[in-house]
C-alpha cells in the first residue's frame, strides 16, 4: 500500500497544532516558534515527497487517491486525491505557510495560540485542494475560516474587530451556497446521495439545474477570489492583518476561489459554464480596471497592495472563461504566480511598517539612503508584480491574453473590446507601483521618520524569506514549463470537457456571444 502522502500533509500539521499546549515555553515564544517552523517545514517536505513519489504530471486523472468510509449513511467518505488542478496549489500552500511561520518570528503576544492557528490553517487549506468529496470540501472550507478570523481579531490593527467580523460575515455567509448546492447535487436524480467528485461528474445534470448551481457557487467562490463587488472584505482584512497573515491571505486564501471555480463550476457544471463564461470575462475585466484605479488612489500602503491583488486576480477570471487550453493554463499559472508575488509584497509591507510605524504614503519618503537593501527588495518584487518580462507574472498574463484573444468561442468584436479594456489595467499597474516606490523611498524626506532609531536596513531573515519567493518567481518567468508541465494534461482534459459541453448548449438570447461548439477547437498548450 503506497504511503498516504496527502492525508499526512493534512493531518500532520493539525495533529501537531494540538500538541502546542505541551511545548515548553518561558513566555517569550522562542521554543514555540521553532516548533511551529519545524512543523510547517516538515509539512512542506511531505507535500514535495508526495509530488516526487506519487504524482505523474503526464496523467490527467486523480492520483495518490485514498478513500476511507467515514459516515456511509450520509454518503460521506474521507476521500483525497490530486491532479494537475490541485497539486501545484497544494505545494504552494505548504511553501507559503512555511515562510509565513518564519515571517512570524517577531510575534511575542500569545505565541502558542498564534502558531496553533497557523498550523491548523495549513492543514485546512491543503484539505481544500486535496479532498475529493463535496461535503468534506465544505467542512475544510469552513475549518480554515476560524483561524483567519482569530488571527485578524487578536493580532490585527486598530480596526481588527471590524475587519475580522466583516471577513467572517462575507465568507461564512457565502459558504451556505456551497452547502445548498452540494446537497442539491448529491440528491439529484434520486437514489443514494453521493458527494464525491467522480460520482457527481457522472451525473446527467439538466441545463437549468446547472445554471442554478453555477450561480450559487459563483457567489460563494466569488467572495473568496474576490470578484467585484463581493470584494470589500479584502482591503479591510489586509488593512488590519500582520505580515504572516497577509502572506496567507494573498498567497493562499484567494487561490481557493480560483481553484473552486475550476473544480466545480467548470469541471462539474460544464454546460452552466458555457452559458456563464462571457460573464466571467466581463467580471475579470471589471476586476482589473476597477481595482487598478482604486489602488492608484489609495494612500494606505496595505490597501494599495490589497487592491492590486484584486486587479491581478481578474486575469484568473478571464483565463477560466476563455475556452482555450492556453488561457486556462494562464489562469492556473496566474494563481501560482500571484501567490508568490503577493506574499512577497505583503511581507515587505509588514517589514516596512515595523520600521516606520506608519502605513500612510504621505508620511513616508526619503528613507532610500538608509534602507538600500529594503529598497532593492521592494523594487524587485514590484517589478514582478507589474509583469516584467523574465518573471512569472509576465508569462501568466501573456498566456491569458493570447489564449483569450485567439479563442474561437467568442465573436471577434467581443474579444477585441475585452482585450483593450484589460490592457488599461496592465498600463495602470506600473504607474501606481512605481509611484509607490518613489513615495516610500524618495520624495520629500520626513525628518522625524529619517531620525527614527528603528529605521534599519533589511535583516538576514527578511532577505532569506524574499529570496525563497523570488527563486520560483524568476525560475517560472525564465522557464515556464517547470510549472505548466505539472498541470498540462489536466488542463487539456478540462478544456476538452468544456468543448463537449459546448456542443450540448442551445443558443439563447443570453448566450449569443458564444459560437456553436462545432467551430470551437481546443488548442493544445505550446511545447
Amino acid at each position: 500500500m503506497p504511503f498516504p502522502w496527502l492525508s499526512a500533509s493534512i493531518l500532520f500539521p493539525i495533529g501537531a497544532a494540538l500538541l502546542i499546549p505541551f511545548v515548553p515555553d518561558q513566555g517569550d515564544g522562542k521554543q514555540v516558534r521553532w516548533y511551529g517552523l519545524g512543523v510547517a517545514l516538515t509539512t512542506f517536505l511531505i507535500t514535495v515527497a508526495g509530488y516526487l513519489n506519487g504524482y505523474d504530471p503526464a496523467v490527467e486523472g486523480l492520483q495518490m487517491v485514498q478513500r476511507v468510509e467515514w459516515l456511509p449513511r450520509l454518503g460521506l467518505a474521507w476521500s483525497v486525491g490530486a491532479d494537475g488542478i490541485s497539486m501545484p496549489l497544494i505545494l504552494l500552500t505548504s511553501f507559503i505557510t512555511a515562510l509565513a511561520a518564519l515571517a512570524a518570528w517577531p510575534v511575542t503576544f500569545k505565541p502558542k495560540l498564534f502558531y496553533f492557528l497557523l498550523l491548523a490553517m495549513d492543514g485546512g487549506q491543503i484539505a481544500v485542494f486535496a479532498v475529493q468529496d463535496m461535503l468534506l470540501f465544505f467542512l475544510a472550507w469552513e475549518l480554515e475560516l476560524l483561524p483567519v478570523y482569530l488571527l485578524l481579531a487578536i493580532w490585527g490593527g486598530k480596526k481588527r474587530q471590524y475587519a475580522a467580523t466583516k471577513f467572517i460575515l462575507y465568507t461564512a455567509g457565502s459558504s451556505l451556497f456551497i452547502l445548498v448546492v452540494g446537497l442539491a447535487m448529491a440528491f439529484y436524480g434520486g437514489g443514494t446521495p453521493t458527494f464525491e467528485y467522480t460520482a457527481l461528474m457522472g451525473k446527467d445534470f439538466s441545463t437549468k439545474f446547472q445554471l442554478f448551481a453555477y450561480a450559487g457557487l459563483l457567489i460563494a467562490f466569488g467572495v473568496k477570489l474576490p470578484i467585484v463587488p463581493l470584494h470589500t472584505w479584502l482591503p479591510d482584512a489586509h488593512g488590519e492583518a500582520t505580515a504572516p497573515v497577509h502572506m496567507l491571505l494573498a498567497g493562499i486564501l484567494l487561490k481557493m476561489g480560483g481553484y473552486a471555480l475550476l473544480r466545480f463550476n467548470v469541471q462539474l457544471l460544464p454546460e452552466g459554464h458555457a452559458q456563464f463564461a462571457p460573464l466571467l470575462v466581463v467580471l475579470g475585466v471589471v476586476n482589473i480596471i476597477y481595482a487598478a484605479l482604486t489602488s492608484f488612489a489609495q494612500r494606505n500602503l496595505k490597501r494599495k497592495i490589497a487592491y492590486s491583488s484584486i486587479s491581478h486576480m481578474g486575469f484568473v477570471l478571464i483565463g477560466i472563461g476563455s475556452f482555450s487550453a492556453l488561457g486556462t493554463s494562464g489562469a492556473m499559472l496566474q494563481m501560482i504566480s500571484h501567490g508568490l508575488i503577493g506574499a512577497s509584497l505583503f511581507f515587505l509591507v509588514g517589514a516596512t511598517y515595523d520600521r516606520t510605524h506608519t502605513l500612510q504614503l504621505d508620511e513616508m519618503g526619503g528613507v532610500g539612503q538608509k534602507m538600500r537593501k529594503m529598497f532593492a527588495l521592494w523594487t524587485i518584487c514590484s517589478l514582478a508584480s507589474l509583469a516584467l518580462p523574465g518573471m512569472s507574472g509576465f508569462v501568466s498574463e501573456l498566456m491569458v491574453f493570447v489564449g483569450f484573444v485567439t479563442s474561437e468561442a467568442y465573436t471577434l468584436s467581443f474579444r477585441v473590446v475585452m482585450a483593450i479594456l484589460a490592457a488599461v489595467g496592465v498600463i495602470l499597474t506600473p504607474v501606481y507601483l512605481l509611484s509607490m516606490l518613489r513615495e516610500i523611498f524618495f520624495g520629500k524626506e520626513n525628518v522625524e521618520l529619517a531620525s527614527h532609531s528603528n529605521l534599519v536596513d533589511a535583516e538576514p531573515r527578511e532577505i532569506y524569506v524574499i529570496s525563497c519567493l523570488l527563486v520560483p518567481i524568476v525560475g517560472i518567468g525564465l522557464y515556464p514549463r517547470i510549472m505548466t508541465d505539472t498541470y498540462r494534461a489536466s488542463i487539456e482534459a478540462l478544456v476538452q470537457r468544456e468543448t463537449l459541453a459546448m456542443g450540448r448548449v442551445i443558443h439563447t438570447p443570453g448566450s449569443n456571444l458564444i459560437r456553436q461548439a462545432s467551430l470551437l477547437q481546443a488548442p493544445a498548450l505550446p511545447g
